[in-house]
């Protein structure tokens, strides 16, 4: 997962702050930080931020790798599911 903000729109409301402190934080008033090459543990937290981002300067770009990674938890998580019951 690679994280792009865009610094020219960001007016610093601060709200991915909150939401991934392990990957964004405040410098200043003004000035954001963060880390580009999130780590995979943060994705949620990192989409809530991308998400409540009020102006959308924050891009998530999804790698191949963690694509694969999505599709093998949906299957897994998919597998105990039935299509069956009772009436």
């Amino acid at each position: 997962m690679r994280l792009v903000v865009d610094l020219n729109r960001c007016q610093g409301y601060a709200q991915c702050a909150f939401l991934a402190p392990d990957v964004f934080a405040m410098h200043g008033d003004e000035s954001l930080l963060y880390n580009p090459e999130a780590a995979a543990e943060q994705r949620e937290n990192v989409a809530r931020a991308v998400a409540a981002c009020p102006v959308g300067a924050i891009l998530l770009e999804l790698t191949d790798e963690d694509m694969a990674d999505m599709v093998s938890r949906d299957a897994v998580a998919g597998a105990g599911t039935g299509s069956g019951g009772s009436r």
